[in-house]
């Protein structure tokens, strides 16, 4: 009972565990042993096919791993969004995973955020039930440490909340005319846009930066961030087409029927999965029990269900 327990508010102890993780100062020089030995393998064409290993982990991903996004299935929902889906496997609670890949062009469809609490700002009420027919897309958004989102947010054009710092930060922009840009670490705290903000959220850790190189803190232990645990996944990041990309993770045991189980991959295999997408950036969203997304596509609405309600969405709309 203490494991199950444990597991089903894991994502909310590693909020808080990132938190401090996100404001620590590195230092420039530490030992870095090897990640925890771990392997990623999806199914294709009839098979377990392994595209990832700890112990050949990249550096630095330079475009998507044919493995992984060959064996993707995807689905249109409208021009600029598609999403598609495949099994994964991996060490130990990995063994059987489903990950879900929305992929849009922001020139084609409009990003915004929505938020929800009761009681003022003392609970959190969003959740994907709040979308509208309209969205096409939606999904949780930020960090959620506590009651509110941790660091900047910007709701239509208006700073809802100010910067937090942290080396392993980002954030992600949307500007007026809909194009999405990165600011990552502590820029924000050295001075963030004043004018054409439509929306921005920043969270944590960061999966990719610098053109798909992957933060030294996620290569090894030692770094001040839990490279072992393991949790159900969500992240965002954008491609070197523009391309925004969201995935989720669930658990795939027992058919789907237990998809709301927060077990997962570990943040070194997020950020893995997000470079082998093809994303240059990207940084983790809350997944674990807060980690939801609904898709409605022309044949029908796909719904992936949180177990707590969250103070931040972000939607997607058709232009």
């Amino acid at each position: 009972m203490a494991v199950w327990i444990r597991r089903l508010w894991g994502a909310a102890v590693v909020g808080v565990a990132l938190t401090g993780a996100g404001r620590a100062a590195y230092s420039a020089h530490y030992a870095q042993p090897s990640l925890p030995a771990s392997r990623l393998s999806v199914w294709s064409g009839g098979a377990w096919r392994e595209w990832w290993r700890s112990d050949r982990a990249q550096v630095r991903w330079g475009g998507p791993d044919s493995v992984l996004a060959g064996a993707l299935w995807w689905r249109r929902v409208t021009s600029g969004l598609d999403w598609g889906e495949a099994r994964l496997t991996g060490n130990g609670e990995a063994w059987r995973l489903r990950l879900i890949v929305a992929r849009l062009d922001p020139r084609r469809v409009r990003l915004s955020l929505d938020t929800a609490f009761t009681r003022g700002r003392e609970r959190p009420d969003w959740s994907i039930d709040r979308a509208d027919s309209t969205v096409l897309l939606a999904v949780n958004a930020g960090q959620f440490p506590l009651a509110l989102p941790w660091g900047w947010v910007v709701i239509g054009a208006e700073e809802f909340l100010p910067p937090g710092r942290g080396p392993l930060s980002t954030a992600l922009v949307v500007n007026e005319s809909g194009g999405v840009s990165w600011i990552s670490g502590d820029s924000l705290a050295r001075g963030r846009p004043t004018s054409g903000v439509a929306s921005a959220f920043q969270s944590y850790p960061t999966l990719l930066a610098t053109d798909g190189i992957i933060p030294r803190q996620l290569r090894g232990a030692g770094g001040g961030l839990d490279v072992a645990h393991r949790d159900a996944r969500l992240a965002i990041g954008q491609s070197r087409e523009g391309l925004v990309l969201v995935a989720l993770t669930r658990f795939d045991g027992a058919g789907g029927a237990l998809d709301f189980v927060p077990f997962g991959l570990t943040t070194p295999e997020m950020a893995a999965v997000m470079g082998a997408l093809g994303a240059r950036d990207a940084i983790l969203l809350d997944g674990g029990i807060s980690g939801q997304m609904l898709i409605r596509d022309p044949a029908g609405t796909r719904r992936w269900e949180g177990l707590r309600r969250v103070p931040l969405g972000l939607l997607v709309r058709g232009r």
